[in-house]
């Protein structure tokens, strides 16, 4: 069995991913959005969920809350909840694609009104932020154009700068302004940020508390994704991670499950531009589970990432840096695929137990009766996240 160091071990101790509330309530595709049993009916069931998730595995301290899918009259006691629960509240996510007045667009609008109301809804996320102790507001645009010359493009990226300014200026001192892309959808001709350069450009301009999500999902086929974490490390630019795979556009899936070599290389990328455990860079799961059950499905995800993880960790750097030195292709390939091709699996299973958590937590979450008192006790239980 493959032993992993203390110096190894001692860095996956720190570990920690984000869990999104929406992964646990009815979400999924553009199409039918298949209900489950035990769907929480509100923002504290879906805190309960995640905390299972965390005490199964040890790795899910905090949950990142939806607005205004996560709304609740006190968000004090929400955050008391999430305490007494043995998880905290963290990224604020806003919501500017669900309302009538941004079927053209809400940040960048060209009716200042309706910027305004977009405005402002960030606003108010911000001072849920204030009340739950969150540092993160990640915003993601679903906003753009289907047809050429529907938009002054220019234009709206001005109106865009202009909006974010204005929501950066809230911020406090301890705050961020996260700002997601994606390429495409639902705007098909174009998106107003649809890549990590027009992310980066806009939040460069906002200042040091602005930086790029990037979402693993939100790219074209074929994009060299780890490129892409190097360099916005390098640039100190990468604020957060959402974690999730796709086959073929935003498919949301289960992190790892479409291609567990790329999920490895971006990991490496990440150990090798400090950017693990590194409290600048956040890493969240954003995944709508619609046909799998949630709670594994969260389970999944979040050991999928410690396994590559740990195999990032056993890249012999040393030796892959003397091959690159001396042009030894092969030999840099080898060192590379030797560090993927390791199964950790014993060894993370075995230092799980060392800390009082399951060897198999996916196992001995279907031993438990978790999801039948759920199911049990959640009658009705629509509320979630997208599609709801």
């Amino acid at each position: 069995m493959t032993t992993l160091s203390p110096d190894i071990l001692a860095t996956l101790e720190k570990q920690a991913i984000e869990l999104p509330s929406w992964a646990f309530g009815n979400s999924g595709t553009r199409f039918r959005v298949f209900p489950t049993p035990g769907t929480p009916r509100d923002a504290f069931e879906k805190i309960a969920d995640a905390a299972e998730v965390h005490r199964l595995t040890g790795l899910a301290p905090s949950v990142a809350l939806h607005i205004p899918w996560d709304l609740v009259d006190d968000f004090g006691v929400l955050r008391r909840h999430a305490e007494d629960l043995g998880v905290r509240l963290g990224t604020i996510n806003s919501n500017t694609f669900q309302d009538e007045d941004y079927k053209f667009g809400a940040l960048t609008h060209h009716d200042e009104s309706i910027r305004r109301k977009a405005i402002e809804h960030h606003l108010a996320c911000i001072d849920v932020m204030d009340a739950t102790g969150s540092r993160d507001l990640k915003i993601w645009l679903a906003e753009g154009s289907n047809y050429p010359g529907q938009n002054d493009m220019r234009d709206r990226q001005d109106r865009l700068n202009d909006s974010l300014r204005q929501i950066y200026a809230r911020l406090g001192d301890d705050q961020r302004l996260v700002l997601e892309y994606k390429f495409f959808e639902p705007s098909f001709y174009h998106t107003d940020v649809p890549d990590w350069g027009t992310s980066y450009v806009q939040v460069a301009s906002l200042g040091d508390k602005a930086m790029v999500c990037l979402d693993t999902g939100h790219h074209a086929p074929g994009t060299n994704i780890e490129f892409i974490v190097m360099q916005l490390l390098r640039l100190g630019k990468l604020g957060s991670f959402d974690f999730n795979s796709r086959f073929y556009a935003d498919d949301d899936l289960i992190v790892g499950a479409a291609d567990p070599f790329q999920l490895f290389r971006i990991l490496v990328e990440v150990v090798r531009g400090g950017g693990l455990n590194n409290p600048e860079v956040a890493f969240m799961l954003d995944q709508c589970h619609n046909i799998e059950a949630k709670i594994p499905g969260q389970i999944r995800s979040v050991l999928n990432v410690q396994e590559m993880t740990a195999r990032a960790l056993l890249l012999d750097r040393d030796a892959l840096a003397a091959a690159q030195q001396e042009n030894d292709v092969l030999t840099a390939n080898a060192i590379f695929m030797d560090a993927f091709s390791t199964d950790v699996r014993p060894a993370l299973a075995e230092w799980r137990e060392s800390r009082g958590l399951p060897a198999d937590p996916m196992a001995a979450y279907a031993a438990s009766d978790y999801q039948t008192r759920i199911a049990a006790d959640r009658v009705g239980g629509t509320q979630a996240g997208w599609g709801a």
